[in-house]
């Protein structure tokens, strides 16, 4: 009976144990499936940012150049005292590269045209994307028109217009002032003396025509802050400061748009500059231009006295550079003065004519 009893006791932890196992096993089965894994966080969305807008240091400094050469030129005083004075307006006058200053004045309207916002936000629309953004560069270097299509290229247009007007306009005003001097001086005895060393003159006006000119350091400054932020350059004068002006634009006007583009959408930097300078020539305005520079060459080779250089210096080097000036920027010019009293007095005269005719009419048949 002990033995019994003593079998019993030695076996009731391996039933305890076995029990114990079944009735996990029977929990698990009822209970549901164990939690899948918490999934992963999904990846930090890629910003693409557009570039900055971005005009080459070098396209900017031709900008500067071409700011300079209009405010030395304009600077020119018609009244003459002497020989000197017209020698050192002349040498001021005559001292710009003709290309360099077309380069120039195409830069200087880019510049214009990024104070523009709405245009500038209408090209950075394309910016983000960068193979949209390498298309449409692509698309203006192939054809600069394509520029034009941007939204707000209407009063960007007006204000590369104004802009380049205003400056052939101050040129143009000038020359008139000094080819009026060219009479009036006569009656200075130093204006009828023959100018000195007449070939060493007309030597030193090729010269200057043919040496690049330089910018000044904080008008280059000034340009390069305002290529990055709109507000730098004050646009205002006879067509209005942010006057929109729907197309045709001219050729000079347009690859000012282009350019302004190409740097709003990143593509104008120095990487770029093989494919934006091209876009800086613009034929016609070369021609005039040039056409300008041989008829000074040819006034100063026949010309004597000084009076005469003075004829020059304002005909063909202030009135034919405003001339081409306001030509290319699509501006029509002011009624030159002294056509308009010419006008007046032949008006006149016929008028006069005509009265005297009809009154010795009037007395045959009396």
């Amino acid at each position: 009976m002990t033995s019994a009893r003593s079998h019993r006791d030695s076996t009731a932890p391996v039933f305890g144990v076995l029990a114990g196992a079944a009735l996990a096993l029977m929990l698990s089965a009822c209970a549901g499936p164990a939690p899948a894994p918490p999934a992963p966080k999904p990846p930090a969305p890629v910003v693409v940012a557009a570039p900055p807008i971005a005009l080459s240091p070098r396209v900017v400094e031709q900008a500067s150049a071409y700011r300079a050469y209009v405010a030395r030129a304009g600077a020119i005083s018609p009244g003459f005292t002497g020989g000197g004075d017209v020698a050192q307006s002349l040498k001021a006058g005559a001292s710009y590269e003709p290309g360099q200053l077309l380069r120039g004045a195409i830069a200087y309207g880019a510049v214009v045209a990024l104070q523009d916002p709405a245009y500038v936000a209408g090209v950075r629309k394309f910016a983000v994307d960068p193979d949209q953004r390498r298309t449409v560069a692509y698309e203006i270097m192939k054809d600069p028109a394509y520029a034009v299509g941007f939204s707000g290229s209407a009063s960007a247009a007006g204000l590369v217009m104004t802009a380049l007007g205003d400056d052939g306009r101050k040129l143009l005003s000038l020359g008139h002032s000094v080819h009026q001097a060219a009479y009036d001086v006569q009656h200075q005895a130093w204006s009828k003396a023959d100018v000195p060393s007449r070939d060493g003159r007309l030597a030193m006006a090729k010269e200057v025509s043919a040496r690049p000119g330089l910018g000044e350091v904080a008008e280059t400054a000034r340009l390069q802050m305002a290529v990055a932020s709109a507000g730098q350059i004050s646009v205002s004068g006879q067509g209005g400061s942010g006057q929109s002006v729907g197309p045709p634009y001219t050729p000079m006007v347009i690859r000012s748009l282009a350019v302004a583009a190409l740097a709003a959408l990143g593509y104008a930097d120095d990487a770029s500059l093989a494919q934006v300078t091209p876009i800086l020539a613009e034929p016609a305005s070369a021609v005039c231009l040039n056409m300008s520079k041989l008829n000074l060459y040819q006034c100063l080779a026949v010309a004597k006295p000084h009076y005469e250089d003075v004829f020059c210096l304002g005909q063909h080097v202030l009135e034919d550079t405003g001339h081409c000036l306001m030509k290319g920027a699509g501006v029509p010019e002011p009624v030159d003065p002294r056509a308009q009293a010419a006008a007046e007095a032949a008006l006149q005269k016929a008028s006069t004519a005509t009265s005297a005719v009809s009154r010795s009419k009037k007395r045959s048949r009396n």
